[in-house]
């Protein structure tokens, strides 16, 4: 299976996360429910690894993957304490459009960054995002 696949199918678990998170913040602190969500997480994730004998690279992990690993949790860690904390708040159908503000942030950080490049296509669609986005707020 190809790049696409994956990014469909991560598409729809992130609609279906949306919607099953909004029903399970409803009744406790958001905070508690990241942390619930995150525990949940980490044993199917290390299974999947063990099943599919990946671990024998941590033999040969970096200190720099490592390092951009940890900020990359640290990142994940704010943005789902934070999406947690605004789908309490606010009605799901508002909250996922303004997270997904960040497909066109990635993108323009992915162009400054890592020096990928940005058609006026792209930039056109990163335009776009962000209005649609917007759209959702009125």
């Amino acid at each position: 299976m190809n790049w696409l696949f994956y990014a469909l199918l991560s598409a729809v678990a992130a609609a279906a996360t949306a919607i099953l998170a909004k029903v399970g913040v409803d009744a406790i602190p958001s905070n508690l429910a990241t942390a619930l969500r995150t525990s949940f997480i980490v044993p199917i994730v290390w299974a999947l690894v063990i099943m599919r004998g990946e671990a024998y690279a941590l033999k040969t992990t970096s200190a720099q993957t490592l390092t951009f690993l940890a900020l990359s949790a640290a990142a994940t860690g704010i943005s789902w304490l934070a999406y947690f904390k605004a789908l309490q708040l606010a009605p799901a159908s508002h909250v996922a459009p303004i997270d997904k503000l960040s497909l066109p942030l990635t993108i323009a950080l992915a162009a400054i960054v890592l020096g990928e490049p940005l058609s006026p296509k792209l930039a056109c669609g990163v335009v776009l995002m962000v209005a649609g986005a917007l759209l959702t707020l009125g």
